[in-house]
């Protein structure tokens, strides 16, 4: 446990440069006495830890000081380069230089086993630039100006002040407060038409609700398919969502939003899936399929 907390110490002053003996004693919930016993071990072992009194003083590492490479297990180093492998989903990211160097580094031969990319088919330039601009934006904090197309059938220019990026359920989200809203909102990165980043900057804080809570805002939607679909039902349902039944059959239970969209992806099932519930929604989707007959007829 000791061991540990003084690794963890080091990572620490590494990140933030320097800390005073309480801040640490919050941070890994111990007493300052134990800070300046943990300081005094790790100064014994060699690590060049030094604490200045003063105001302005505090607790810091000698300046270019790095952790050895021994310091990380074998396990942990093939991770850190499988990581960096798929930063090459990242736009402007030399991966593979990085890659190169670690690996000397680490006296690692590592396979380029995996390649990520987040960018939609014959978009690839376009999508990257957005991810890049928002990238750089929210490690500025700088504020941006955006069009967004909403679900709700409405395009509007939001001010925002973008806090992180998400990737979840095959999409790129972005976690933002929206200045005319005065609230925290989750925008799809496919649905920001056109973005700017203002030189007006502002103070980063976290987003304070986790991104699957808004899943238990929804309804639960019964849905039955039949067997033939089980490449799609599993494309767009996690499998706990689904239950095969004898016949093959495949019923899905998952809560969804019940709005446009719902009704747009619903219908590009076509006749292959019956609504069980809710059964208003039978009806809804019936009259848009009435409406794109209507205007499509010959």
């Amino acid at each position: 446990m000791k061991e540990s907390r003084l690794f963890k110490i080091i990572y620490y002053l590494l990140d933030k440069g320097k800390a005073s003996a309480p801040e640490l004693a919050k941070k890994f919930e111990v007493s300052v006495r134990t800070i300046y016993r943990d300081i005094d071990a790790l100064s014994e072992a060699g690590i060049p830890i030094y604490a200045e009194a003063g105001r302005n003083g505090g607790i810091h590492l000698l300046n270019g000081f790095v952790l050895d490479r021994a310091i990380l297990s074998e396990e942990e180093k093939q991770e850190i380069l499988a990581a960096l492998q798929s930063l090459n989903a990242a736009p402007n990211v030399d991966s593979d230089n990085i890659l190169q160097k670690l690996s000397a580094v680490f006296h690692i031969q590592t396979d380029n086993w995996i390649e990520v990319d987040f960018s939609r088919w014959g978009n690839a330039e376009s999508d990257n630039e957005k991810f890049e601009m928002l990238k750089t934006a929210i490690i500025q904090c700088k504020t941006v100006k955006i069009r967004y197309a909403s679900s709700y059938e409405m395009v509007s220019q939001r001010k925002i002040h973008p806090l992180k990026l998400v990737y979840k359920s095959k999409a790129w989200y972005l976690k933002a407060f929206c200045t005319e809203k005065q609230d925290y909102r989750i925008f799809k990165l496919n649905r920001i038409l056109d973005l700017e980043v203002l030189n007006e900057s502002f103070l980063y804080h976290n987003y304070p609700h986790p991104l699957d809570n808004s899943e238990k805002q929804y309804k639960e939607i019964v849905l039955q398919f039949p067997k033939e679909m089980a490449y799609r039902v599993y494309d767009e349902f996690d499998r706990t969502q689904v239950q095969r039944q004898e016949n093959g059959d495949l019923i899905v239970c998952a809560n969804m939003p019940e709005d446009k969209w719902l009704t747009g992806f619903l219908l590009s099932f076509g006749t292959q899936v019956d609504i069980i519930s809710p059964a208003y929604l039978k009806e809804t989707l019936a009259q848009q399929a009435k409406l794109i007959y209507e205007k499509n007829k010959p």
